[in-house]
């Protein structure tokens, strides 16, 4: 799946696993998008929790696209968009 406009729009986005983490604890996060070719154990946590907080999870090609797509030179293995 290629990003969705919804992610390329928002406002609020939070890049990478630990910025992400805080977000999802504090309820700021509306949907977490996770690259297929991360480590399975990096993400499993964050998957984890966003199936039993009820967060919307999309999957991402790769690392690389991910981090394209947030605007930084490297891959990145998770991005959020936070609620308004």
């Amino acid at each position: 799946m290629l990003l969705d406009e919804t992610f390329k729009q928002a406002k609020n986005k939070t890049v990478g696993l630990k910025q992400t983490q805080r977000a999802l604890e504090k309820g700021l996060v509306q949907r977490v998008y996770l690259a297929k070719d991360a480590d399975s154990h990096v993400l499993r946590p964050l998957v984890e929790w966003c199936r039993s907080h009820n967060v919307e999870r999309l999957e991402v090609p790769t690392m690389k696209e991910l981090g394209k797509a947030c605007g930084i030179e490297v891959g990145t293995a998770v991005a959020a968009v936070l609620k308004d």
